[in-house]
């Protein structure tokens, strides 16, 4: 049975709301003054002494983005201060150094700056994470990564997974909150079917979630957790839902290797749908995710897809090489993205709308035979209406009542105007 959500939202809105909001060091953004400026979690925890933490010992999940406004990295922070009792850090994928590519992690090391221990999580859940809780020593696990807005971004399932396996092995957990990159206005795109789960989507929320990494981890511990995880979590003040990025005054440290601007975010909750097809999402550029093409394509592409009149983009004719990855060394054609009004601009939409005038207008067109696509859509659905000859409004209009479902468990869990 699950604890009600009432019980458990009060437990971690306490925990929040008793966290000091002192100001901390830094210089605040343009406009700003330092007591009005978005802070993220840990700078909340870190101003009230890290109370949250005394008596506990502590292990980290984090990864190159737990850093602080003058861009140190928590871990060093936290091991150097003595109120902090700092015994492990947890890597997820790209490891927690951030030196892995898509897909690969750092194994088991000692961190050469700390020395602490640093365990793996990657392609771990249940109990064998579990294990890897019990093993470290921790009886307190705090989570600070920043996420993208994505559903099929892995972070939020590295969240997910610790979460149930510090439950099993009997750990607190605390979620350290950071912006939403992309806004938190709204979710948008199709929902998870639960039987195309997979670590690019665990539970059945929607391609762009429009939450924070806290907003997430009460959804999972009200509506998907078998039971409960002993949770707590740290706000951030002064930051509002309709903020992107670059209004937080924080420094934007890539997430993973192929993330490498807040732009790159902006776009990929739609782009990174190419994963799924035998065209370049534009990894081995310096503008993955903007950047989409094929051998084979050319200026017709650009010309469709400005003829849909996607609000907040434009596509221009592009041509590049990709240093790896599809087409490595290969000069390909196809287009760029540039969003000119990113308060109009839907991701997914666009996506869509990408996915079905490539296929129009270049032959060559297929999806990745291991059927990816459908994971990352989280059913068939937005293949097979492709394939049918279903247009972009159509596709769309395909996961609006499932979408709404969503939009209204979401809202029981929203935490910042």
């Amino acid at each position: 049975m699950r604890l009600s959500r009432r019980t458990f939202l009060a437990a971690s809105t306490a925990a929040a709301a008793g966290t000091a909001c002192a100001p901390a060091g830094g210089p605040p953004a343009a406009g700003e003054t330092a007591s009005t400026r978005p802070r993220t979690g840990f700078e909340r925890l870190a101003a009230d002494g890290y109370r949250l933490l005394d008596g506990r010992r502590i292990g980290v999940v984090t990864n190159p983005t737990g850093v602080t406004r003058d861009a140190r990295h928590i871990v060093d922070v936290m091991h150097a201060d003595d109120r902090v009792d700092l015994t492990a850090v947890f890597g997820p994928e790209h490891g927690f150094r951030g030196t892995a590519q898509a897909g690969g992690s750092e194994g088991r090391q000692d961190d050469p700056a700390t020395g602490l221990p640093v365990f793996d999580t990657y392609q771990k859940s249940g109990r064998a994470l579990a294990d890897v809780f019990t093993a470290s020593g921790v009886d307190t696990v705090v989570f600070d990564i920043q996420d993208v807005g994505a559903r099929f971004y892995t972070y939020i399932w590295t969240l997910y997974d610790c979460m149930e396996a510090a439950r099993l092995a009997g750990k607190r957990f605390v979620v350290l909150d950071r912006p939403n990159p992309v806004t938190g206005r709204s979710a948008q795109g199709p929902v998870l079917h639960k039987e195309f789960a997979t670590f690019v989507g665990r539970q059945p929320i929607s391609q762009a979630h429009g939450m924070t990494v806290a907003e997430l981890a009460r959804l999972f511990n009200g509506e998907f957790l078998e039971e409960p995880v002993p949770l707590e979590t740290v706000l951030m003040s002064g930051w509002r839902r309709s903020r992107f990025y670059d209004s937080s005054g924080l420094p934007w440290v890539p997430p993973s290797p192929n993330m490498p601007t807040p732009d790159t975010a902006l776009v990929y909750a739609g782009t990174g749908l190419f994963e799924g097809t035998n065209l370049s999402e534009g990894r081995g550029t310096t503008r993955p995710f903007e950047l989409l093409g094929a051998e084979g394509v050319d200026r017709r592409w650009a010309a469709a897809a400005n003829d849909l009149g996607l609000p907040g983009a434009h596509f221009r004719e592009a041509y590049f090489t990709p240093t790896f990855s599809k087409f490595q060394g290969k000069t390909v054609g196809g287009v760029q993205i540039h969003v000119h009004d990113r308060t109009a601009y839907d991701p997914v939409r666009t996506g869509i709308g990408l996915l079905v005038t490539a296929k129009k207008v270049w032959s060559g067109f297929a999806w990745r035979p291991d059927r990816w696509i459908d994971k990352l859509t989280g059913s068939t659905r937005v293949r097979t209406m492709i394939d049918a000859g279903a247009d972009t409004d159509e596709v769309v209009a395909g996961w609006q009542e499932e979408l709404a479902a969503f939009r209204k468990v979401r809202e029981e869990y929203l935490l910042y105007r």
